[in-house]
């Protein structure tokens, strides 16, 4: 009777998986550039009811190339590192050539975010280290990985959160549950960051005055 009652009271533990860029474009979008320092533990925390638990927030992104922005990205990376429910887990740019009406651009193309989100989301399933997994992404991509999910554990619960001006009918299709964040700006909000974070080694990080 012990173990009943103790398995009843268990709380469902949640692992999230922020695609990076698709929630920053998703923000660009909607001219939300003021929640762009945004404390991401805080902000997955938010959306979980009494009888859950936060156990991770897997970050997937590349590391910008233009220097302002690299700055930036770091700030904000090291702000959310300091908290040890964040895991950060980065892919690479490659060198991309395109054609604009004749003129042959430079450019970079993000590489291995959707195989880390996959592998992590099937790692974490088949070692049954969460009982929901919460995708924040509107990548069709990422179908695959869901199916297989549903394939091994059928009763696994997939929620997908899509960033603003984001959605994919398919990756609706495929959910337990989905969730428009266009429709939590409170949320947003109210999980900035302090303008200034100071940091154990002393080191003082600041808001970066563009996304004010």
């Amino acid at each position: 009777m012990f173990y009943k009652i103790n398995n009843m009271n268990k709380k469902q533990r949640a692992i999230f998986y922020i695609d990076g860029f698709n929630l920053y474009f998703g923000l660009k979008s909607k001219n939300w550039k003021k929640y762009y320092w945004l404390n991401l533990v805080g902000f997955c925390q938010r959306f979980l009811k009494p009888h859950q638990e936060l156990i991770e927030v897997k970050y997937f992104t590349a590391i910008q190339k233009s220097k302002g922005k690299q700055d930036r990205q770091d700030l904000f990376l090291t702000a959310n590192k300091q908290n040890n429910k964040f895991q950060l887990f980065l892919g690479k740019y490659l060198p991309k050539k395109i054609n604009h009406n004749g003129t042959i651009i430079q450019t970079y193309e993000e590489k291995e975010t959707d195989v880390h989100i996959a592998v992590q989301m099937i790692r974490d399933v088949v070692l049954e280290r969460c009982d929901i997994s919460i995708l924040i992404s509107a990548d069709s991509d990422l179908i695959p990985p869901i199916d297989f999910i549903r394939e091994i554990k059928p009763n696994h619960k997939i929620f997908i959160y899509f960033p603003p001006n984001r959605f994919s009918y398919d990756l609706k299709q495929k959910s337990t549950n989905y969730i428009l964040l266009e429709n939590h700006e409170i949320k947003f909000k109210e999980c900035q960051f302090p303008d200034e974070i100071t940091i154990p080694n002393g080191y003082i990080l600041k808001r970066p005055s563009k996304w004010n």
